[in-house]
């Protein structure tokens, strides 16, 4: 079965600790650049505690600018573009105005006004916290396209599962029905033990599909298991006119497949090759391992399809015949393209001398990888559309100044 494994992006998972470490990251790379600068132009020492103080102030007002900036994200865009440009000019300013006064008082001897020290340095910090408001709102948008796409992609495949389920639920009812009809036949000829017992059969059967989830897998030991306790109850009916052997390779006994998937097969070769036949026929399901891909062939002796009818146009390829069930071929058709979309492939081969031979692959997933893979898909689609408080629909920010996880 296709499993969609949806992982957040590892380094936003956690996003109070994202921001903190983008944020101590940023500000101390902009100090060591500005200090770098320093050196390089023979400021003296106490200049850096101008320095120190820059990317304390900017580190304080990128905290505000964060909280400001995750209220005006879930705003009309022209009112986060206008309003988000009104407090960034504002947020220059004041980290301008700050830093006009710290000059100021470290160059006590120059003799600049206080406005031209303010207008001087303004492009620096409008430059600084305008990258840093692009960033802040790149990151966000981004990690809100992510969560749409996985939202997305999880309502597809929840309604992929349904379709699986209704398909599945197909069988129940088509399956009880022949069932049924067959223990009337068996009651109204007064054959009350045979009657007995095929009910008896029937509640073992109904009790081990009922454990199996209807969009979930099963080994192929558990599925010939259950197409066992199928053939028990069929052949109350035929006695030695169906003759079946399983010829399974050992490697696919662990091998993943959708339940319920063989017994449609057989049936349909019960009704169309043993029970027209007075001698009967015999069915034959072989699988085998072929690289990464699992091949099951389910084969029956009885009289095939009519001379030059070509195979193509069954109901396993595109429509309905004489041969089909109405249900079982184009079922298994559907189930296979919802499970396995192009990954799958559904033969059926008519010899001109009689037989009948439908043959699936699927790709190989052994037990453990297919549990493993459906718990991923599982942690990931508890919620069918994430909740607005789901942290990768928060904005990144600081927790003392607005949660973010």
């Amino acid at each position: 079965m296709v499993a969609l494994p949806f992982r957040p992006t590892p380094f936003f998972r956690d996003k109070s600790r994202a921001f903190w470490n983008l944020q101590f990251v940023g500000w101390t790379g902009a100090l060591l650049l500005r200090t770098g600068g320093a050196l390089a132009g023979g400021q003296d020492y106490e200049f850096f505690v101008v320095l120190l103080i820059e990317a304390i102030t900017g580190f304080s007002i990128s905290l505000i600018l964060a909280v400001v900036f995750k209220t005006l994200l879930d705003q009309k865009p022209i009112v986060t573009w206008v309003a988000s440009g009104a407090v960034l000019l504002l947020a220059v300013s004041l980290f301008a105005f700050v830093m006009a006064w710290v000059i100021g008082l470290y160059r006590t001897e120059t003799e600049t006004a206080f406005l031209q020290l303010f207008i001087g340095y303004y492009i620096f910090p409008l430059t600084l916290l305008g990258a840093w408001s692009a960033l802040y709102y790149a990151i966000n948008f981004f990690l809100q396209i992510e969560e749409q796409a996985d939202q997305l992609a999880r309502l597809e495949m929840q309604a992929t599962s349904a379709q699986l389920a209704m398909l599945r639920y197909q069988l129940n009812p088509h399956f009880l029905f022949n069932t049924l009809n067959s223990i009337s036949t068996l009651i109204l000829l007064k054959e009350t033990a045979p009657a007995n017992a095929m009910v008896t059969k029937l509640s073992s059967f109904l009790r081990h599909t009922l454990v199996n989830k209807p969009s979930g897998t099963v080994t192929l030991a558990e599925e010939i298991e259950t197409l066992k306790l199928y053939l028990g109850i069929e052949r109350m009916r035929f006695a030695e006119r169906l003759r079946t052997e399983f010829d399974i390779a050992p490697e696919v006994e662990k091998a993943c497949l959708p339940s319920l998937l063989l017994q449609p097969l057989v049936e349909n070769a019960i009704k169309y090759a043993v029970s027209p036949q007075e001698e009967g026929a015999e069915i034959k399901v072989r699988a085998r391992q072929l690289g990464n891909r699992l091949q099951i062939s389910v084969i029956d002796t009885g009289p095939g399809i009519d001379p030059g009818r070509d195979p193509a146009s069954l109901p396993g390829s595109t429509g309905e015949d004489d041969r089909s069930t109405g249900v079982g071929l184009a079922n298994i058709r559907d189930r296979l393209q919802q499970a396995y979309g192009e990954e799958q492939r559904f033969d059926i081969v008519a010899p001109p001398g009689g037989g009948f031979t439908v043959t699936l692959e699927l790709p190989y997933e052994i037990a453990e990888e297919a549990d493993k893979a459906a718990g991923q898909a599982g942690r990931a689609t508890k919620p069918a559309i994430a909740a607005p408080s789901s942290p990768a629909e928060r904005p990144l920010t600081p927790p003392q100044l607005g949660q973010a996880t």
